[in-house]
Protein backbone atom coordinates (compact mmCIF):
# COMPACT_ATOMS: atom_id res chain seq x y z
CA UNK A 1 0.00 0.00 0.00
CA UNK A 2 2.98 2.68 1.13
CA UNK A 3 4.52 1.66 -2.49
CA UNK A 4 0.99 3.16 -4.28
CA UNK A 5 0.91 5.76 -2.37
CA UNK A 6 4.83 6.66 -2.87
CA UNK A 7 4.38 6.07 -6.61
CA UNK A 8 1.15 8.83 -6.56
CA UNK A 9 3.02 10.96 -4.61
CA UNK A 10 5.87 11.08 -7.38
CA UNK A 11 3.89 11.63 -10.53
CA UNK A 12 1.55 14.21 -8.07
CA UNK A 13 4.75 15.84 -7.09
CA UNK A 14 6.31 16.39 -10.46
CA UNK A 15 3.03 18.33 -11.38
CA UNK A 16 3.28 21.22 -8.79
CA UNK A 17 3.75 24.52 -10.29
CA UNK A 18 2.15 26.76 -7.57
CA UNK A 19 0.92 26.97 -3.88
CA UNK A 20 -2.04 25.31 -4.61
CA UNK A 21 -0.98 22.51 -6.21
CA UNK A 22 1.27 22.22 -3.15
CA UNK A 23 -0.96 22.57 -0.57
CA UNK A 24 -3.04 19.83 -2.09
CA UNK A 25 0.02 17.60 -2.38
CA UNK A 26 0.64 17.60 1.50
CA UNK A 27 -2.76 17.16 2.60
CA UNK A 28 -2.78 14.15 0.76
CA UNK A 29 0.61 13.12 2.47
CA UNK A 30 -0.82 14.04 5.75
CA UNK A 31 -4.00 11.52 4.67
CA UNK A 32 -2.08 9.28 3.26
CA UNK A 33 0.72 9.47 6.19
CA UNK A 34 2.91 10.24 4.04
CA UNK A 35 4.64 13.06 6.16
CA UNK A 36 6.13 10.97 8.59
CA UNK A 37 8.47 9.68 6.00
CA UNK A 38 11.86 11.94 5.94
CA UNK A 39 12.63 11.05 2.52
CA UNK A 40 9.25 11.94 0.87
CA UNK A 41 9.46 15.04 3.28
CA UNK A 42 12.56 16.00 1.24
CA UNK A 43 11.43 16.08 -1.83
CA UNK A 44 8.23 18.14 -0.63
CA UNK A 45 10.33 20.99 0.65
CA UNK A 46 12.42 21.04 -2.45
CA UNK A 47 9.69 21.80 -4.78
CA UNK A 48 9.00 24.48 -1.59
CA UNK A 49 11.76 25.93 -1.99
CA UNK A 50 11.29 25.83 -6.19
CA UNK A 51 8.30 27.69 -6.04
CA UNK A 52 9.58 29.82 -3.06
CA UNK A 53 7.38 29.21 -0.51
CA UNK A 54 10.17 28.56 2.14
CA UNK A 55 8.21 29.89 5.37
CA UNK A 56 5.46 27.20 4.56
CA UNK A 57 8.58 24.59 4.17
CA UNK A 58 10.24 25.72 7.63
CA UNK A 59 6.77 25.57 9.36
CA UNK A 60 6.14 21.72 7.82
CA UNK A 61 9.61 20.88 9.78
CA UNK A 62 9.11 22.64 12.28
CA UNK A 63 5.98 20.36 13.11
CA UNK A 64 7.70 17.20 12.34
CA UNK A 65 7.88 14.72 15.53
CA UNK A 66 10.78 12.74 13.81
CA UNK A 67 13.58 15.07 11.72
CA UNK A 68 16.89 13.86 10.49
CA UNK A 69 20.35 15.77 10.08
CA UNK A 70 19.35 15.15 6.12
CA UNK A 71 15.97 16.94 6.53
CA UNK A 72 17.74 19.60 7.80
CA UNK A 73 20.92 19.81 5.19
CA UNK A 74 17.63 20.03 2.34
CA UNK A 75 15.99 23.38 3.73
CA UNK A 76 19.65 24.92 5.22
CA UNK A 77 20.45 24.22 1.07
CA UNK A 78 17.34 25.71 -0.19
CA UNK A 79 17.24 28.70 1.75
CA UNK A 80 21.12 29.82 0.91
CA UNK A 81 20.23 31.86 -2.48
CA UNK A 82 16.87 34.06 -0.16
CA UNK A 83 17.40 33.52 3.25
CA UNK A 84 21.26 33.05 4.22
CA UNK A 85 20.34 33.93 7.83
CA UNK A 86 17.08 31.90 7.95
CA UNK A 87 19.87 29.24 6.91
CA UNK A 88 21.75 29.86 10.17
CA UNK A 89 19.05 29.61 12.24
CA UNK A 90 17.72 26.36 11.03
CA UNK A 91 21.35 25.08 11.40
CA UNK A 92 21.23 26.01 14.87
CA UNK A 93 17.88 24.43 15.54
CA UNK A 94 19.14 21.04 14.13
CA UNK A 95 21.74 21.41 16.68
CA UNK A 96 19.10 22.54 19.80
CA UNK A 97 17.05 19.52 19.38
CA UNK A 98 20.16 17.03 19.49
CA UNK A 99 20.96 16.59 16.06
CA UNK A 100 24.92 15.87 15.11
CA UNK A 101 26.02 18.26 11.68
CA UNK A 102 27.45 15.82 8.82
CA UNK A 103 29.93 16.13 6.26
CA UNK A 104 26.92 17.96 4.07
CA UNK A 105 25.99 20.34 7.08
CA UNK A 106 29.10 22.12 7.23
CA UNK A 107 29.49 22.92 3.85
CA UNK A 108 25.82 24.21 3.31
CA UNK A 109 25.63 26.08 6.24
CA UNK A 110 29.71 27.77 5.88
CA UNK A 111 27.96 29.42 2.16
CA UNK A 112 25.58 31.06 4.15
CA UNK A 113 27.52 33.09 6.93
CA UNK A 114 28.29 36.35 6.26
CA UNK A 115 30.47 37.41 9.43
CA UNK A 116 33.58 36.68 10.28
CA UNK A 117 32.43 36.03 14.07
CA UNK A 118 29.44 33.18 13.04
CA UNK A 119 31.91 31.56 10.81
CA UNK A 120 34.39 31.04 13.57
CA UNK A 121 31.55 29.72 16.03
CA UNK A 122 30.69 27.15 13.23
CA UNK A 123 34.18 26.41 12.98
CA UNK A 124 34.61 25.31 16.43
CA UNK A 125 31.75 23.50 16.22
CA UNK A 126 32.99 21.52 12.96
CA UNK A 127 36.07 21.17 15.22
CA UNK A 128 33.93 19.24 18.19
CA UNK A 129 32.58 17.06 15.52
CA UNK A 130 35.55 15.97 14.15
CA UNK A 131 34.68 17.00 10.93
CA UNK A 132 37.12 20.09 9.78
CA UNK A 133 40.02 17.33 8.42
CA UNK A 134 37.29 16.71 6.15
CA UNK A 135 38.08 17.92 2.42
CA UNK A 136 35.10 18.97 1.16
CA UNK A 137 34.80 20.72 4.93
CA UNK A 138 38.16 22.60 4.95
CA UNK A 139 37.69 23.66 1.61
CA UNK A 140 34.07 25.49 2.53
CA UNK A 141 35.91 26.87 5.92
CA UNK A 142 38.35 28.08 3.42
CA UNK A 143 36.08 29.73 1.32
CA UNK A 144 34.24 31.04 4.12
CA UNK A 145 37.55 33.01 5.16
CA UNK A 146 38.10 34.18 1.72
CA UNK A 147 34.80 36.06 1.52
CA UNK A 148 34.87 37.46 4.76
CA UNK A 149 38.68 38.58 3.84
CA UNK A 150 40.01 36.79 6.15
CA UNK A 151 42.48 34.74 3.85
CA UNK A 152 44.96 34.26 6.72
CA UNK A 153 42.85 32.48 8.61
CA UNK A 154 41.64 30.39 5.38
CA UNK A 155 45.48 29.51 5.06
CA UNK A 156 45.41 28.54 8.50
CA UNK A 157 42.81 25.74 8.15
CA UNK A 158 45.08 24.40 5.05
CA UNK A 159 48.09 24.21 6.83
CA UNK A 160 46.91 22.28 9.38
CA UNK A 161 45.62 19.72 7.10
CA UNK A 162 47.31 16.09 7.00
CA UNK A 163 46.00 15.00 3.49
CA UNK A 164 44.64 17.83 1.47
CA UNK A 165 42.29 16.55 -1.61
CA UNK A 166 41.44 18.67 -4.79
CA UNK A 167 38.43 20.77 -3.40
CA UNK A 168 41.00 22.43 -0.16
CA UNK A 169 43.71 23.25 -3.29
CA UNK A 170 40.91 25.04 -5.24
CA UNK A 171 39.66 26.99 -2.52
CA UNK A 172 43.14 28.35 -1.07
CA UNK A 173 44.09 29.19 -4.73
CA UNK A 174 40.78 30.81 -5.40
CA UNK A 175 40.74 32.45 -1.54
CA UNK A 176 44.21 34.07 -2.88
CA UNK A 177 42.74 35.16 -6.13
CA UNK A 178 39.37 36.14 -4.64
CA UNK A 179 41.17 39.13 -1.93
CA UNK A 180 43.59 40.52 -5.10
CA UNK A 181 46.60 38.07 -4.21
CA UNK A 182 47.38 36.23 -7.53
CA UNK A 183 51.16 35.87 -6.66
CA UNK A 184 50.30 33.99 -3.68
CA UNK A 185 47.67 32.02 -5.71
CA UNK A 186 50.57 31.01 -8.46
CA UNK A 187 52.96 29.84 -5.98
CA UNK A 188 50.18 27.65 -4.07
CA UNK A 189 48.94 26.69 -7.58
CA UNK A 190 52.80 25.72 -8.44
CA UNK A 191 53.10 23.45 -5.25
CA UNK A 192 49.91 21.33 -6.40
CA UNK A 193 50.23 18.06 -7.01
CA UNK A 194 50.09 16.68 -10.35
CA UNK A 195 48.50 13.37 -11.28
CA UNK A 196 44.56 12.35 -11.75
CA UNK A 197 43.68 14.48 -8.89
CA UNK A 198 45.37 17.78 -10.16
CA UNK A 199 45.23 20.45 -11.80
CA UNK A 200 41.66 20.88 -13.54
CA UNK A 201 40.80 23.65 -15.14
CA UNK A 202 39.02 25.35 -12.42
CA UNK A 203 42.22 25.39 -10.89
CA UNK A 204 43.80 27.41 -14.03
CA UNK A 205 40.63 29.30 -14.00
CA UNK A 206 41.37 30.74 -10.80
CA UNK A 207 45.13 31.94 -11.11
CA UNK A 208 43.98 32.79 -14.98
CA UNK A 209 40.37 35.10 -13.00
CA UNK A 210 43.33 36.35 -10.14
CA UNK A 211 45.35 38.07 -12.33
CA UNK A 212 43.05 39.48 -14.68
CA UNK A 213 40.75 40.94 -11.82
CA UNK A 214 44.04 42.43 -10.37
CA UNK A 215 44.77 44.50 -13.83
CA UNK A 216 47.78 41.96 -14.68
CA UNK A 217 46.33 41.22 -18.33
CA UNK A 218 49.95 39.57 -19.54
CA UNK A 219 50.21 37.68 -16.57
CA UNK A 220 46.77 36.44 -16.98
CA UNK A 221 47.17 35.86 -20.67
CA UNK A 222 50.72 33.93 -19.71
CA UNK A 223 49.21 31.63 -17.58
CA UNK A 224 45.83 31.09 -19.84
CA UNK A 225 48.51 29.91 -22.66
CA UNK A 226 50.22 27.60 -20.27
CA UNK A 227 47.14 25.91 -19.82
CA UNK A 228 46.49 25.21 -23.16
CA UNK A 229 49.90 24.00 -23.82
CA UNK A 230 49.49 21.47 -20.77
CA UNK A 231 46.42 20.38 -22.44
CA UNK A 232 43.50 21.18 -20.64
CA UNK A 233 40.78 22.59 -22.11
CA UNK A 234 38.89 25.71 -21.18
CA UNK A 235 35.51 26.29 -19.46
CA UNK A 236 32.95 29.26 -20.33
CA UNK A 237 34.75 31.14 -16.77
CA UNK A 238 38.76 30.38 -18.27
CA UNK A 239 37.66 32.38 -21.56
CA UNK A 240 35.59 35.15 -19.88
CA UNK A 241 38.76 35.65 -17.62
CA UNK A 242 41.24 35.53 -21.23
CA UNK A 243 38.74 37.84 -23.22
CA UNK A 244 38.82 40.15 -20.24
CA UNK A 245 42.81 40.21 -20.05
CA UNK A 246 42.55 40.77 -23.86
CA UNK A 247 40.53 43.05 -23.88
CA UNK A 248 42.85 45.12 -20.92
CA UNK A 249 45.66 44.59 -23.61
CA UNK A 250 43.62 45.42 -26.46
CA UNK A 251 45.43 41.82 -27.66
CA UNK A 252 43.39 41.29 -30.85
CA UNK A 253 44.90 37.77 -31.79
CA UNK A 254 44.25 36.21 -28.76
CA UNK A 255 40.87 37.27 -28.75
CA UNK A 256 40.09 36.18 -32.17
CA UNK A 257 41.27 32.90 -30.87
CA UNK A 258 39.05 32.26 -28.56
CA UNK A 259 36.44 33.34 -30.62
CA UNK A 260 36.62 30.66 -32.87
CA UNK A 261 37.55 28.34 -30.15
CA UNK A 262 34.03 28.92 -29.29
CA UNK A 263 32.26 28.53 -32.72
CA UNK A 264 34.71 25.58 -33.56
CA UNK A 265 34.32 23.59 -30.31
CA UNK A 266 30.86 24.33 -30.46
CA UNK A 267 30.06 25.99 -27.56
CA UNK A 268 26.98 27.58 -26.56
CA UNK A 269 27.63 31.85 -26.89
CA UNK A 270 26.47 32.89 -23.82
CA UNK A 271 25.21 36.29 -22.95
CA UNK A 272 28.12 36.93 -20.86
CA UNK A 273 30.51 35.60 -23.35
CA UNK A 274 29.04 37.45 -26.10
CA UNK A 275 29.52 40.77 -23.92
CA UNK A 276 33.09 39.84 -23.03
CA UNK A 277 33.55 39.74 -27.40
CA UNK A 278 31.87 42.91 -27.75
CA UNK A 279 34.33 44.47 -25.41
CA UNK A 280 37.15 42.55 -26.76
CA UNK A 281 36.65 43.41 -30.28
CA UNK A 282 35.87 46.95 -29.22
CA UNK A 283 38.78 47.30 -27.11
CA UNK A 284 41.34 45.64 -29.97
CA UNK A 285 40.39 48.26 -32.95
CA UNK A 286 38.09 45.78 -34.76
CA UNK A 287 34.61 47.95 -33.74
CA UNK A 288 32.83 46.39 -37.15
CA UNK A 289 33.61 42.71 -35.32
CA UNK A 290 31.55 44.16 -31.61
CA UNK A 291 28.90 45.59 -34.15
CA UNK A 292 28.35 42.32 -35.94
CA UNK A 293 27.97 40.08 -32.75
CA UNK A 294 26.13 42.68 -31.00
CA UNK A 295 23.73 42.40 -34.11
CA UNK A 296 23.41 38.87 -33.85
CA UNK A 297 21.93 38.77 -30.12
CA UNK A 298 18.97 37.42 -29.85
CA UNK A 299 18.47 38.16 -26.03
CA UNK A 300 20.73 41.37 -24.59
CA UNK A 301 21.30 42.48 -21.09
CA UNK A 302 21.90 45.75 -19.68
CA UNK A 303 25.73 44.92 -19.76
CA UNK A 304 24.96 44.10 -23.55
CA UNK A 305 23.98 47.39 -24.57
CA UNK A 306 26.41 49.30 -22.12
CA UNK A 307 29.22 47.55 -23.49
CA UNK A 308 28.33 48.54 -27.73
CA UNK A 309 27.49 51.87 -26.78
CA UNK A 310 30.76 52.44 -24.61
CA UNK A 311 32.85 51.40 -27.41
CA UNK A 312 31.20 53.12 -29.98
CA UNK A 313 31.74 56.49 -28.12
CA UNK A 314 35.30 55.12 -28.26
CA UNK A 315 35.66 54.47 -31.62
CA UNK A 316 34.05 58.02 -32.30
CA UNK A 317 30.81 56.81 -33.61
CA UNK A 318 28.76 58.91 -31.11
CA UNK A 319 25.57 59.51 -33.38
CA UNK A 320 25.46 55.92 -33.87
CA UNK A 321 26.26 55.05 -30.00
CA UNK A 322 23.34 56.95 -28.68
CA UNK A 323 21.56 56.13 -31.66
CA UNK A 324 21.67 52.39 -29.98
CA UNK A 325 21.07 53.98 -26.05
CA UNK A 326 17.69 54.87 -27.63
CA UNK A 327 16.79 51.83 -29.17
CA UNK A 328 17.31 50.11 -25.77
CA UNK A 329 15.00 53.10 -24.36
CA UNK A 330 12.26 51.90 -27.02
CA UNK A 331 12.80 48.62 -26.75
CA UNK A 332 11.46 48.39 -22.93
CA UNK A 333 13.05 45.43 -22.05
CA UNK A 334 16.16 46.53 -20.17
CA UNK A 335 16.75 49.68 -18.04
CA UNK A 336 19.91 51.77 -18.53
CA UNK A 337 22.59 51.72 -15.38
CA UNK A 338 24.49 54.28 -14.12
CA UNK A 339 27.62 52.64 -16.04
CA UNK A 340 25.30 52.62 -19.11
CA UNK A 341 24.74 56.80 -18.61
CA UNK A 342 28.20 56.64 -18.05
CA UNK A 343 28.74 55.36 -21.46
CA UNK A 344 26.24 57.75 -22.82
CA UNK A 345 27.32 61.06 -21.63
CA UNK A 346 31.22 59.69 -22.71
CA UNK A 347 29.45 59.64 -26.47
CA UNK A 348 28.17 62.67 -26.23
CA UNK A 349 31.56 64.57 -24.84
CA UNK A 350 32.99 62.63 -27.89
CA UNK A 351 30.58 63.85 -30.61
CA UNK A 352 30.40 67.68 -28.17
CA UNK A 353 26.82 67.43 -28.00
CA UNK A 354 27.13 69.95 -24.69
CA UNK A 355 23.21 70.29 -25.19
CA UNK A 356 22.41 66.39 -24.92
CA UNK A 357 25.19 65.39 -22.46
CA UNK A 358 23.47 68.30 -20.04
CA UNK A 359 20.11 66.51 -20.12
CA UNK A 360 21.38 63.57 -19.69
CA UNK A 361 23.50 64.25 -16.91
CA UNK A 362 20.40 66.28 -15.21
CA UNK A 363 18.05 63.54 -15.83
CA UNK A 364 19.73 61.13 -14.32
CA UNK A 365 17.67 60.82 -10.71
CA UNK A 366 14.31 62.38 -11.91
CA UNK A 367 14.17 60.11 -14.95
CA UNK A 368 16.22 56.97 -13.89
CA UNK A 369 16.93 56.95 -10.65
CA UNK A 370 20.69 56.91 -10.58
CA UNK A 371 22.37 59.31 -8.34
CA UNK A 372 25.19 60.76 -10.51
CA UNK A 373 29.01 59.59 -9.27
CA UNK A 374 31.97 61.12 -9.21
CA UNK A 375 32.86 59.17 -12.78
CA UNK A 376 29.63 60.84 -14.43
CA UNK A 377 30.63 64.12 -12.83
CA UNK A 378 34.07 63.63 -14.90
CA UNK A 379 33.01 63.06 -17.45
CA UNK A 380 30.32 66.03 -17.83
CA UNK A 381 33.60 68.46 -16.78
CA UNK A 382 35.17 66.39 -19.96
CA UNK A 383 32.43 67.47 -22.13
CA UNK A 384 32.05 71.04 -21.01
CA UNK A 385 35.94 71.27 -20.94
CA UNK A 386 36.25 69.79 -24.80
CA UNK A 387 33.70 72.24 -26.07
CA UNK A 388 35.02 75.23 -24.38
CA UNK A 389 32.77 75.93 -21.55
CA UNK A 390 35.47 76.03 -18.94
CA UNK A 391 33.63 78.55 -16.39
CA UNK A 392 30.86 76.08 -16.28
CA UNK A 393 33.28 72.89 -15.68
CA UNK A 394 35.18 74.98 -12.71
CA UNK A 395 31.32 75.55 -11.20
CA UNK A 396 30.79 72.04 -11.65
CA UNK A 397 33.61 70.81 -9.56
CA UNK A 398 32.76 73.29 -7.15
CA UNK A 399 29.19 72.35 -6.80
CA UNK A 400 29.69 68.48 -6.80
CA UNK A 401 29.49 66.54 -3.68
CA UNK A 402 32.76 64.63 -4.04
CA UNK A 403 36.39 65.60 -3.31
CA UNK A 404 38.05 66.13 -7.44
CA UNK A 405 39.76 63.69 -7.84
CA UNK A 406 43.28 63.26 -10.77
CA UNK A 407 41.26 62.08 -13.94
CA UNK A 408 38.71 65.28 -13.00
CA UNK A 409 42.09 67.28 -12.98
CA UNK A 410 43.38 65.54 -16.08
CA UNK A 411 40.33 67.01 -18.14
CA UNK A 412 40.66 70.39 -16.84
CA UNK A 413 44.48 70.41 -17.42
CA UNK A 414 43.71 68.88 -21.02
CA UNK A 415 40.75 71.41 -21.78
CA UNK A 416 43.06 74.84 -20.54
CA UNK A 417 46.11 73.36 -23.00
CA UNK A 418 43.12 73.09 -25.98
CA UNK A 419 41.50 76.37 -25.17
CA UNK A 420 44.58 78.45 -24.39
CA UNK A 421 44.11 78.94 -20.15
CA UNK A 422 46.71 79.36 -18.63
CA UNK A 423 45.86 79.90 -15.38
CA UNK A 424 43.41 76.73 -14.89
CA UNK A 425 45.90 74.83 -16.45
CA UNK A 426 48.58 75.87 -13.68
CA UNK A 427 45.90 75.26 -11.13
CA UNK A 428 44.75 71.80 -12.34
CA UNK A 429 48.84 70.37 -12.91
CA UNK A 430 49.62 71.68 -9.59
CA UNK A 431 46.67 69.60 -8.12
CA UNK A 432 47.79 66.88 -10.36
CA UNK A 433 50.69 66.68 -8.88
CA UNK A 434 49.82 66.54 -5.52
CA UNK A 435 47.70 63.98 -6.00
CA UNK A 436 49.96 61.85 -8.37
CA UNK A 437 53.66 62.85 -8.04
CA UNK A 438 55.22 58.88 -9.00
CA UNK A 439 52.60 58.01 -12.19
CA UNK A 440 54.72 56.85 -14.38
CA UNK A 441 52.32 55.31 -16.70
CA UNK A 442 52.48 51.72 -18.89
CA UNK A 443 51.41 50.73 -22.19
CA UNK A 444 51.62 47.01 -24.20
CA UNK A 445 51.47 46.47 -27.75
CA UNK A 446 50.91 42.99 -29.09
CA UNK A 447 52.83 42.53 -32.22
CA UNK A 448 53.76 39.34 -34.26
CA UNK A 449 52.03 37.21 -31.37
CA UNK A 450 53.84 38.77 -28.73
CA UNK A 451 52.78 40.95 -25.82
CA UNK A 452 55.55 43.68 -25.52
CA UNK A 453 54.60 45.50 -22.13
CA UNK A 454 56.51 49.34 -21.69
CA UNK A 455 56.99 50.80 -18.06
CA UNK A 456 58.36 54.13 -17.82
CA UNK A 457 62.02 54.02 -16.44
CA UNK A 458 62.27 50.75 -17.71
CA UNK A 459 65.73 49.72 -18.81
CA UNK A 460 65.02 46.17 -19.21
CA UNK A 461 63.52 46.05 -23.08
CA UNK A 462 66.75 44.96 -25.59
CA UNK A 463 66.03 47.83 -27.96
CA UNK A 464 65.73 50.45 -25.26
CA UNK A 465 68.08 53.01 -26.34
CA UNK A 466 66.90 53.02 -29.45
CA UNK A 467 62.93 54.10 -28.45
CA UNK A 468 64.42 56.76 -25.95
CA UNK A 469 66.35 58.38 -28.63
CA UNK A 470 62.82 58.38 -30.67
CA UNK A 471 60.93 59.11 -27.64
CA UNK A 472 63.25 62.34 -26.67
CA UNK A 473 62.73 63.00 -30.27
CA UNK A 474 58.86 63.43 -29.69
CA UNK A 475 59.27 65.15 -26.11
CA UNK A 476 61.18 67.52 -27.97
CA UNK A 477 59.00 68.24 -30.53
CA UNK A 478 55.78 67.93 -28.52
CA UNK A 479 57.56 70.79 -25.83
CA UNK A 480 58.18 73.29 -28.34
CA UNK A 481 54.31 72.57 -29.82
CA UNK A 482 53.08 73.51 -26.22
CA UNK A 483 54.93 76.54 -25.69
CA UNK A 484 53.39 77.62 -29.24
CA UNK A 485 50.22 77.39 -28.02
CA UNK A 486 50.38 79.26 -24.57
CA UNK A 487 52.07 81.78 -26.33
Amino acid sequence: MLQNYTALFETIIKRCSSAKHLYQTHAYMVTTSLDKHNFILCKFIKVCSTLGLFNYACSVLKSHKQPDIFLYNTIIKSLLVCSPEQAILIYDQARLIGLNPDFYTFPFVLKAVVRENTGKQIHCQAVRNGLDSDDYVAAALIQMYSKCGCVLDGRKVFDRMFVRGVASWNAMIAGYAKVGDPDSALCLFEQMPEGETGKSVITWTSVISGYAQANRPSEAISIFRRMQLQGVQPDEIALLAALSASAQLGALQLGEWIHNYIKNNKLCLTIPLANALIDMYAKSGNIHKAIEIFDSMEYRSVVTWTTIIGGLAMHGLATQALEIFSSMEKSNKVSPNSVTLLAVISACSHAGLVKLGRYYFDAMYPRYGIKPSIEHYGCMVDLLGRAGCLEEAQQLVKKMPFESNSAIWGSLLAASRIHGDIKLGEEALQHLLKMEPHNSGRSCIDMNDRLNEFVAGDRIHPQSDIMYDLLHLVYGQFNSEATEDFD
